[in-house]
């Protein structure tokens, strides 16, 4: 991510591309290392559900099965490319992952901070669940953590920019934009303003969506921490429920705070994350 973040710097140079710089050297390397594992990864899979019948329905398990059912019926070769399943499963761990990660980091070092939003959010885990694992219909009735969870998102969006492409000519407010401009978005700071959150805006107040975030946000579109409209980023559920599984299951076990040697500097990659870590 870091590697490609510099090599943006550079795509606007005519033929930068071409160029076997140190920089392009690296990041060939390690595309070749990923596509490699997960290549092996697939067709491994591939060749045991075909021999034994393996069946495992986690994401990729899913995929296959899928892909070797329309093989099957159509009569010949019209699924996906093992190199298609390998893009897939590149977005799985970049998309999928990383968006969920983060959001559970930032959400832990807020917790650490604000003691009383963690004791508040264990004890309805603790009323909830009790020590039992989670399980799906528990989810909705955690309403603090969704609260949390709203707010980690309203501050630290895992992606603090989105783009979008004019394809008619458009009115917004007074400015006429024709056709053909890419418009940036900057998600991050319209989660910061105090015209629309507040004179808080800048503090971790989760009382904010203690009522639904269509109330918080006043019906307006000022909350989209995973995009909004047709391109709204596919994963967002499923990277809301992964996070609150996790954090459910650290609060019936553990109590977290902050190390005293913990930096509080929040850099901007394709998400934001820490550049220090979290101790």
């Amino acid at each position: 991510m870091s590697l490609t973040y510099k090599v943006l710097q550079f795509v606007f140079i005519p033929g930068w591309s071409l160029l076997p710089t140190k920089l392009q050297k690296r990041m060939k390397e390690i595309d070749h290392k990923v596509r490699g594992l997960l290549e092996d990864v697939v067709t491994k899979r591939e060749k045991a559900m075909k021999e034994g019948g393996v069946d495992e329905d986690d994401l990729l398990g899913l995929l296959l099965k899928s892909n070797m059912k329309e093989i099957q019926e159509s009569g010949h070769q019209k699924g996906m490319s093992i190199e298609d399943v390998i893009q897939e499963c590149k977005a799985f761990n970049l998309a999928g992952q990383e968006s969920a990660s983060v959001l559970l980091t930032w959400t832990l070092i807020l917790l650490s901070k604000y003691q009383d939003w963690q004791d508040r959010a264990r004890e309805e885990v603790l009323r909830v669940y009790g020590n039992n694992k989670p399980d799906f219909d528990g989810l909705s009735r955690l309403k603090i953590v969704s609260m949390i969870l709203n707010e980690v998102l309203r501050l630290y969006p895992p992606v603090f920019m989105t783009m979008r492409t004019v394809h008619k000519k458009t009115k917004l407010g007074d400015i006429q934009i024709p056709p053909g401009v890419l418009l940036f978005v900057p998600i991050i700071l319209i989660h910061h303003d105090p015209e629309i959150w507040g004179d808080d805006a800048k503090e971790f107040n989760p009382d904010r969506f203690s009522e639904g975030v269509s109330k918080s946000t006043k019906n307006k579109l000022c909350f989209f921490p995973f995009g909004s409209g047709p391109r709204t980023c596919i994963g967002q559920n499923f990277a809301f429920l992964e996070t609150k599984v996790a954090l459910t299951l650290i609060l019936q076990s553990f109590k977290v705070q902050l190390s005293p040697s913990y930096k509080h500097v929040p850099i901007p990659l394709f998400t934001i994350h820490p550049q220090y870590g979290v101790p």
